[in-house]
């Protein structure tokens, strides 16, 4: 019998998790495993990383892409999934007729990774499934009845939120089973790290400038201390370490066409991460306004995100409230939180 200690047995040691919903993170998971064996064998498995196409949205496909979003769908048409919806698919797609859930996936995040043995992962999202398919997606992301992401990395680990706090689970190889490593994962309140991609600084608003021009001064700055940058190309890697260890995540919209409004999707990208943050007590907006309480027209709309320890997304917000003319004049300054 499985122990609590374990994913099979916290699912049936918690009867308050909505019917169904555990029996989905359990499929996904069986799916992840398989996923994460296929991923260690890199290019022992063919050209996994190789460009077999592209999305609507105009991005690359891997063929692991397509490898992973039908292994997904396959195993998903057993549960209550009624209607899935997946970045690698047009529209949203029927599973079980029967069903009364939906789930958002990005089934492997990070692909453009796979080649370079980094982080990459699978995120997903679970609501309750309305009668119009789209419908049962485009809505807050705090109706969300569970959310998270499997990483393949150095380990294999689950971080899900079922709307009670955030755990973690790592697969051990001996037994298959995802064990549990902390039902309280809590982002730490301080952090001197920062996750951007510096290379578009020239296309960011003057906010964002701002507040990386402030943490880039260092010691003798207006932070008063010095920050360290990270920036990997796969969210899932960023949200793992950041929910571990703290820190900062944007990807702002800018001036380039196609990224006025950033380039991640809110149904299966941005909503699940903001929801698993703020159950591990961090912050998660669009730079401005709190993400869950926004919804978008389209199944694979993107949005801007910015999450993290709370002081820090906060301090970003500052910098966006701020009238444009106090923004130019804070730009040419290189300040606004002086001591």
């Amino acid at each position: 019998m499985p122990t609590a200690a374990t994913l099979t047995g916290y699912l049936s040691a918690n009867t308050d998790i909505a019917d169904g919903v555990g029996d989905v993170v359990l499929a996904l998971c069986a799916v992840g495993k398989d996923l994460s064996r296929t991923i260690a064998r890199g290019a022992l498995e063919g050209a996994m990383g190789a460009e077999v196409g592209r999305n609507t949205d105009g991005d690359g496909q891997k063929a692991l892409d397509i490898i992973a979003d039908e292994a997904f769908f396959e195993e998903i048409v057993k549960t209550k999934v009624k209607w899935f919806g997946s970045e690698e698919r047009e529209e949203v797609t029927a599973a079980n007729e029967s069903g009364d859930l939906a789930l958002a996936i990005d089934p492997l995040d990070g692909s453009s990774n796979i080649d370079v043995n980094v982080s990459i992962g699978t995120i997903f999202s679970i609501f309750e499934a309305k009668d119009d398919a789209n419908a049962s997606f485009l809505r807050p992301g705090t109706e969300q009845l569970a959310a998270g992401y499997i990483i393949y990395g150095p380990q294999t680990g689950l971080m899900v939120t079922f709307g009670n706090g955030t755990l973690s689970f790592i697969l051990d190889r001996e037994s298959g089973e995802f064990v549990l490593v902390s039902d309280k994962v809590k982002v730490p309140a301080e952090t001197s790290e920062f996750a951007i991609n510096a290379s578009n600084y020239r296309h960011w608003g003057k906010p964002v400038r701002a507040y990386i021009d402030d943490c880039l001064s260092g010691e003798t700055g207006p932070r008063g201390k010095n920050s360290n940058m990270r920036w990997v190309a796969s969210l899932v890697a960023e949200a793992h370490r950041i929910i571990s260890r703290g820190g900062i995540f944007l990807y702002p919209g800018d001036a380039r066409e196609g990224y006025q409004d950033g380039r991640l999707r809110m149904v299966y990208e941005c909503a699940p991460i903001a929801m698993l943050v703020e159950q591990a007590g961090g912050t998660a907006t669009d730079g401005s306004d709190r993400l869950l309480e926004q919804r978008v027209k389209t199944l694979h709309a993107r949005t801007p995100l910015v999450f993290g320890t709370p002081d820090e997304v906060s301090r970003v917000a500052t910098y966006h409230d701020l009238p444009d003319n106090e923004t130019s004049a804070l730009f040419r300054e290189r300040g606004l939180f002086r001591d």
